[in-house]
């Protein structure tokens, strides 16, 4: 490697002592990243799906350039009326319900949580804060309070108190849902374990519960939106609407930016406070993030890439089947792969690297691993995946 990874380690802060998966990458484009040695890999995590439109997509990059030209960061709030961020708003609202109709720009999805839980707060003046377990909303420290687990929550302690879980589907835990709920920070599709999908129309009898007792439901579309599940966002095919709708990740097309979207009457509680008492941001909306934020969302809506995302999703489904692989769960190119009992995920995820595939395990389930691929990946290059992530396993 051309940096030697102890001097990398001794420089950058990192999340774990020892990975035994190092790349040091020298160019990505579309799904493939090539490292410093000359090796390929396909990317199946999309960068944490944020590369939707594929690595290095050239219209974002174009787009990039252009503002760069223009100008970079003057002032994100305040006295600036910005183009960007105006153009922004109203391209995404035309594909939104009309009931979402103020956009606050922020740096990234655990910001877009943290804000939308403030903007509650100031709604309706209540205090509990309920979310599903096993999920995860971001690493502040509002984000780690709604934690279920105790383990990622004991060193941090104390934390915001009147927090709550639900379990995802279980009707009769909505009834945790009460008059002293601020809000319900929720996930269409919950991710936190694997992929598990809604049934018996639960999320509209969680909208109804919301509505029955006043709070607020803010609904986390960081991973899922953008496409990634075969709409634009993941709750257009269950049939309802959010309070809030957070979002980042595939927004910013690799460019970090994330927002919080909601409805007039709830965000106009922001307008009325000084903004360090409401929510303020020094470089949400940063007008070149912006800029390729709105090539991004164009690319994904202008092109054949929502259409052809459920069927090439299904490719995977249908296809990866071993004896060491229980069942491949998923929507759109949103997929999870659950592992059969004694199956070693770490020695498989060492086995896929070394066959060029870049993949990992779900935070609350090591057993389960995840094929979110850029929506521009070809048949040809999904059954090369499927070719390559076989034969990792026949490995192991």
């Amino acid at each position: 490697m051309a940096i030697e990874l102890s001097e990398f380690r001794k420089n950058v802060a990192q999340i774990s002592e020892i990975d035994p998966i190092i790349i040091e990458p020298v160019k990505a484009e579309g799904v493939w990243v090539e490292d410093v040695n000359g090796k390929l890999y396909m990317d199946m995590l999309s960068g944490i799906c944020v590369g939707n439109a594929g690595h290095k997509n050239p219209e974002v990059v174009k787009a990039i350039k252009d503002q760069i030209d223009k100008y970079l960061h003057v002032m994100v709030y305040g006295e600036f009326i910005q183009k960007p961020q105006m153009d922004y708003a109203v391209r995404l609202k035309e594909f939104l319900p009309k009931d979402l109709t103020q956009i606050f720009y922020v740096n990234s999805g655990s910001e877009a949580i943290e804000g939308a839980i403030k903007a509650a707060k100031l709604y309706n003046h209540k205090n509990k804060i309920i979310s599903y377990a096993n999920s995860y909303h971001g690493s502040t420290i509002a984000c780690v309070s709604m934690l279920s687990d105790e383990k990622f929550r004991t060193n941090f302690l104390p934390l915001l108190p009147c927090t709550d879980n639900i379990e995802f589907n279980n009707e009769e835990d909505l009834l945790k849902i009460d008059s002293d709920t601020c809000c319900v920070v929720a996930e269409s599709v919950a991710v936190g374990a694997g992929v598990e999908l809604p049934k018996n129309d639960y999320l509209k009898k969680l909208r109804s519960r919301c509505d029955e007792v006043g709070a607020v439901l803010i609904l986390d579309e960081i991973q899922t939106g953008f496409g990634r599940t075969g709409s634009l966002f993941a709750f257009e095919q269950y049939g309802f609407v959010p309070d809030i709708l957070c979002i980042a990740k595939a927004m910013g097309g690799g460019l970090p930016i994330g927002a919080f979207i909601g409805k007039e009457d709830i965000m106009n509680r922001l307008n009325n406070h000084h903004p360090l008492i409401g929510h303020a941001t020094t470089y949400g909306g940063n007008p070149v993030c912006l800029a390729a934020a709105l090539a991004q969302l164009n690319c994904i809506v202008e092109g054949d890439l929502i259409e052809s995302v459920k069927a090439k999703g299904e490719i995977y489904r249908q296809k990866l089947h071993h004896k060491h692989i229980k069942q491949v769960v998923g929507i759109g190119l949103f997929n999870a792969i659950y592992l059969n009992d004694g199956v070693d995920w770490q020695k498989l995820l060492i086995s896929c690297f070394n066959n060029g595939i870049i993949t990992g395990t779900h935070l609350f389930n090591s057993n389960c691993i995840s094929i979110k691929p850029p929506l521009t990946i070809t048949e040809s290059e999904i059954n090369e995946s499927i070719n390559r992530i076989l034969k990792a396993f026949d490995e192991i």
